[in-house]
């Protein structure tokens, strides 16, 4: 056979592929679909073939191959008719002439609706990749709240592509592979669906670290040939102990996930055969009481590991999966891993939400993987208002990641919560009034911090006031979604207030500085110069200034048109009263108090800053000198501010707390302090809170008076 003919027959072999697709498509629906529904199915392949008729893919495919094998994924999920159809046609919108009036007028509207959906995930075009991720994702997510079967398509989409993934250039392929590994194996894992999430996490490791995968793979192959004897002998004792117990299932050897024992290594610094030579084995048995029975008789035949049971049917995973999980000391010492679970268990193991998709069935009907995934759809819908695409992606990956702790209420509900969640996100989990009301809390009928972090088992019981609202440091120990999405969204608006009455302030001393006001401007010329700059109103320009975007001298003149370089007045200066709030903060450079002789630098989205006119930084900061104004405090501030003194003393026994002593009695807080001990003496750095100079100056003058101090200064000069 010449070449001419090798190239023939490769171009007939691809040209026939999509009629074995389409026969291996319409055998699968039809193991749980009706026949008319099969007709409604072939016509949407028709449809999408001819739209995509002379279009190929990178491989050399004809391009209906690829919502062909889309919807062959789906077939094996068992989805109706609808979602096969919009498969066969999710890219006819973007890739063709067709259009959504003409796929609803051919087929109906709800095949109409989840192209829409499917295709708007990928269309906006962004100025970077991690901002087009970000939307892409928030896109992605918010399809999934609207219809759970728009993601199913979408995971279906991304698993073929990523089959196929070795026609791409190598920076392509490593692009996407990590976007999945990102994004779209931990949602499939979150949903539930094991078989989906585990593929991509294999085809991921094989794109992004060719030769870890094949080192590993290679250790897997070679250890199940090894192993098949001992597997064997294991495998007849547990149904020998189940058939003397009248215990009916099935035990199987279970594979070894690639993308697991590459986690492991890398996380647990194990070596590849400490985690290769593990033996597992999934037992499917009739109902759940025979999952418990059959823990009692593995136990018996070998000795469990302590701590290394795992009770998944009584606290389901966060994703609905319910399983027993159990590690045995086998043969010779070998770890035998057991999973014990009921059919229906092992099926939405693998399937998860999409064992249960129809979305519309009664609550009651729910599985634990459909009401879990329910739940958490609904909450990301809500909290994703508050935020941009950048901070919802992450907030959302912290939910994608989850190392779980169970917490109960006081009533007995468990509450699931990440690994290192407090008290607080606690609150919000239980609600989102309870989280903003919370003032105490007590754990285990003991009164706690509220940033005291949970432990599995423990009861929490939050005390609330009406009209609390929640402290703006909770944001700083707050770990999981929904707590920190509503602490974010109620200090963004804590800080727009701020930011107007701070920028209402600068631009009016402004306008009086170069003898003014918006009064007399009037309102003509101030909607003119809101035009030309872009703005809304007052209240949006006065948050600009507020938060540094915008200089108020410059937009001083703009508006009062002021152009006379001759012209002077005696500067007026910001008085700081001390309540300015998030939009006026002070140096932790040189920790400003009132008494101090200040100047306040305009930072771009954290109003200003006050520093001391001796800070080391003024350096740096008088390279710009437009952003610097003139600062004073306000008499008799009633407030506290943040100092540090530096105390040297004599290296003995007792000293620290005779200083801390001394600060208490002059009436103030220790907020943390440093202690750095030399053979002849030790160093003392303490955080204080004073209210002024004078205030400081007498901390000093009474921590001098102990012989066992050498030396006292002010920290930050």
């Amino acid at each position: 056979m010449d070449y001419a003919q090798i190239i023939r027959k490769k171009i007939n072999k691809k040209s026939d592929r999509p009629k074995i697709l389409l026969e291996d498509l319409l055998q699968s629906v039809s193991s749980y679909l009706k026949k008319s529904d099969l007709g409604f199915i072939k016509k949407a392949y028709e449809y999408g073939a001819s739209a995509h008729e002379n279009q190929t893919r990178m491989n050399g495919e004809p391009y209906i191959c690829h919502p062909l094998s889309v919807a062959l994924i789906l077939s094996k999920m068992r989805m109706d008719k609808q979602t096969i159809s919009a498969a066969l046609l999710h890219d006819v919108v973007e890739d063709t002439n067709i259009t959504l009036v003409d796929i609803e007028k051919i087929f109906d509207k709800e095949v109409a609706s989840l192209v829409d959906s499917v295709s708007k995930i990928d269309q906006i075009k962004f100025g970077n990749k991690a901002e087009a991720q970000a939307e892409t994702f928030r896109k992605m997510i918010l399809a999934m709240v609207k219809d759970i079967r728009v993601i199913l398509i979408k995971l279906s989409d991304r698993l073929h592509n990523m089959r196929t993934l070795e026609h791409l250039p190598d920076k392509k392929r490593k692009i996407k592979a990590r976007e999945t590994l990102d994004i779209y194996a931990p949602i499939a894992n979150r949903l539930g669906i094991n078989n989906i999430k585990n593929e991509l996490e294999d085809l991921c490791i094989r794109h992004l670290y060719p030769y870890r995968y094949k080192v590993i793979n290679k250790a897997i192959k070679k250890s199940k040939g090894g192993q098949k004897k001992l597997v064997k002998t294991i495998s007849s004792k547990i149904m020998l102990a189940m058939n003397d117990e009248k215990i009916n299932g099935e035990v199987n050897g279970r594979e070894k996930e690639l993308y697991s024992i590459y986690n492991k290594m890398k996380n647990k610094k194990r070596y590849l055969d400490e985690v290769v030579d593990v033996f597992g084995f999934r037992i499917i048995v009739s109902n759940v009481n025979d999952c418990y029975k059959l823990l009692g008789v593995v136990h018996n035949l070998y000795r469990p590991m302590p701590g290394r049971f795992k009770d998944y049917i009584a606290i389901p995973r966060v994703n609905g999966y319910q399983s027993l999980h159990t590690t045995l000391f086998g043969p010779k010492g070998l770890p035998i891993e057991i999973q014990i679970r009921t059919k229906e268990m092992d099926r939405l193991a693998e399937s998860g939400v999409a064992a249960h998709w129809k979305y519309k069935i009664k609550e009651k009907d729910f599985s634990p993987s459909l009401s879990q995934a329910s739940d958490w759809l609904t909450k990301v819908g809500e909290f994703q208002k508050n935020m941009t695409s950048a901070e919802f992606l992450e907030n959302v990956k912290i939910d994608l990641f989850p190392d779980k702790i169970y917490v109960f209420t006081p009533g007995g509900d468990i509450i699931p919560l990440r690994r290192g969640s407090t008290v607080i996100d606690f609150a919000y989990a239980v609600h989102t009034d309870i989280g903003n009301e919370c003032v105490a809390a007590e754990i285990d009928r003991e009164l706690s911090p509220l940033k005291t972090q949970l432990q599995n088992g423990q009861t929490v019981k939050i005390k609330t006031k009406k009209g609390a609202q929640p402290n703006p440091d909770w944001i700083n120990f707050a770990v999981t979604a929904k707590a920190r999405s509503n602490l974010q969204g109620y200090l963004k608006n804590i800080k727009k207030s701020d930011a107007y009455d701070l920028g209402r302030n600068l631009l009016n001393s402004a306008l009086t500085e170069i003898g003014t006001s918006l009064r007399k401007i009037g309102k003509k010329r101030q909607n003119e110069v809101f035009s030309q700059l872009g703005v809304k109103d007052l209240r949006s320009l006065y948050e600009q200034i507020g938060f540094g975007d915008r200089l108020a001298p410059l937009t001083a003149r703009h508006l009062a048109q002021e152009h006379q370089e001759n012209k002077t007045s005696e500067q007026s200066s910001l008085v700081i009263q001390g309540t300015e709030g998030m939009v006026m903060t002070y140096g932790n450079c040189c920790n400003p108090i009132p008494g101090d002789n200040v100047m306040g630098y305009m930072s771009s989205g954290r109003g200003v800053v006050v520093h001391r006119d001796r800070c080391r930084n003024l350096k740096t900061f008088r390279k710009h000198p437009t952003k610097w104004l003139s600062v004073r405090w306000k008499e008799n501030i009633d407030r506290e501010f943040v100092s540090q003194i530096h105390v040297e003393t004599e290296n003995k026994t007792g000293v620290l707390a005779e200083v801390a002593s001394t600060i208490a009695d002059s009436n103030s807080n220790i907020e943390s302090v440093a202690v750095a001990g030399h053979e002849d003496h030790s160093e003392l750095i303490f955080t204080l809170s004073v209210r002024d100079r004078v205030h400081l100056a007498n901390i000093m003058r009474n921590i001098r008076k102990n012989r066992s101090v050498h030396s006292i200064s002010r920290e930050g000069r």
